[in-house]
């Protein structure tokens, strides 16, 4: 569904067809659970999911009004909740993750596609007064949408290639994490570029020092004829990298708006430290907690859509959003969660790295079986690992929103999936 061109609910905040389907998934789910009489969680598992529920629902109580509070409660309960513990119940083993991350490819090289061609041709969301910024089907209202997906598809490519599986499945995807560096860049996304560097030197590390070295050669070389050879570093998105460094010195005025809500999100956690001020409060307590230096809205235009002043209704920061809304029970609940879902999930990828024999060593006399358990889906890890270090980071400067936000559910849940799931569930 997220290949399909956003309606215009989506652009307003509304529901979307993946929102839709996701509600399907959960109800297929809880279906299954039924007809096969099984347990559904274990008790890691319960905990990790029930920490959310006890902050959100505290929020949606304090909320100022009762619409508002259950339209929160929902929202919230669908990305972190409810859809990540089904996509984690739903994935039976290894070759069903590997399925989700291929998916996720797949989708990042569609979107990819029609950003790069949105550039060339100039039918793109407008940026710096030309309609060149790559934002794919999603169009203006959402332009960190197709940012968002081509990382994911970076990240799980990339993933895929470092770990043990087929060479050719390895060397295929990693031409598709190659191939989505264009795209990427060409989002003037600097919010995805930070968190899919830091991400993607996370997994370069994890996976081992050595590979990591010739990876990032290959990356070097084809940086240097990408914008050397093929002209792909134009001055707008070489003033777009260097601004990265100048947010401190030098920020523009979305700079600026990000830091002065920032500043409101935290004055409204000091009125109400535990709580909060309550689910969906930020847009109606920002004007009374920022300063002057906060503009009206952000300018959107381009991509099939007419010219829009987009209102700002949140700090554009997770963690902070939280903590403005449910407090600081809010904030350790949601973020513990999900910090305990990445810890596991790394520990598991320690052990899993370690039963990888090394690929310069004298192969052992083992069963074919044996050989095949003893990988116990390091590539699978890495992407599940990534997809979590990914969304954490990008959560330090963006928060739920958006008709991309449905796939924060399902990175969720493949981590989840990782990170909770039985040993054997996650060796097959």
């Amino acid at each position: 569904m997220m290949a399909l061109p956003v309606s215009g609910g989506g652009d307003e905040g509304g529901g979307t067809v993946a929102d839709a389907v996701s509600g399907l998934v959960v109800l297929y789910c809880a279906i299954r659970l039924v007809r096969d009489r099984r347990r559904p969680l274990s008790r890691t598992a319960a905990v990790v999911f029930a920490l959310p529920v006890v902050g959100i629902a505290l929020a949606a109580a304090g909320a100022a009004s009762p619409g508002a509070g259950i339209t929160g409660l929902v929202r919230y309960l669908q990305i972190f909740v409810l859809v990540p513990a089904a996509v984690m119940l739903l994935i039976r083993d290894r070759r069903d993750a590997r399925l989700v991350a291929w998916s996720l490819i797949g989708l990042a090289l569609w979107q990819g596609a029609i950003g790069v061609h949105q550039y060339v041709t100039g039918t793109g969301a407008s940026y710096m007064g030309e309609e060149i910024r790559a934002v794919g089907t999603f169009g203006a209202a959402d332009v960190m949408g197709m940012a968002t997906v081509v990382s994911f598809g970076v990240v799980c490519a990339l993933g895929l290639a470092l770990g043990a599986g087929p060479g050719r499945q390895r060397t295929l995807a990693a031409l598709c994490s190659l191939a989505l560096l264009l795209p990427l860049a060409l989002s003037f996304s600097r919010g995805a570029w930070i968190a899919t560097a830091v991400t993607c030197g996370a997994q370069l590390a994890l996976a081992g020092m050595r590979r990591a070295v010739k990876v990032f050669a290959v990356v070097a070389a084809a940086s240097v004829i990408l914008v050397g050879g093929l002209g792909v570093g134009t001055a707008m998105l070489q003033e777009r990298i260097s601004s990265i460094t100048q947010v401190a010195d030098a920020p523009d005025q979305s700079v600026t708006d990000r830091y002065t809500m920032w500043a409101a999100a935290v004055d409204m956690w000091r009125d109400q430290p535990l709580t909060g001020v309550g689910l969906k409060g930020f847009p109606d307590h920002r004007d009374g907690n920022a300063s002057l230096a906060l503009s009206s809205g952000s300018d959107t235009e381009g991509a099939g859509a007419a010219f829009k002043r987009q209102p700002l209704l949140s700090p554009h920061n997770m963690y902070l959003l939280i903590l403005s809304e449910q407090g600081l029970l809010g904030l350790l609940a949601l973020a513990g969660s999900w910090l305990a879902l990445l810890v596991c999930g790394l520990r598991r990828l320690f052990r899993a790295r370690r039963a990888v024999p090394e690929r310069r060593a004298v192969p052992e006399r083992r069963p074919v079986r044996e050989r095949r358990r003893s990988t116990r889906g390091l590539d699978c890890a890495l992407v599940a690992c990534g997809l979590l270090t990914w969304q954490l980071v990008d959560f330090a400067y963006a928060d739920i929103g958006g008709p991309s936000t449905a796939l924060t559910a399902v990175l969720f849940g493949l981590g989840a999936w990782w990170a909770l799931a039985s040993e054997e569930a996650g060796d097959r």
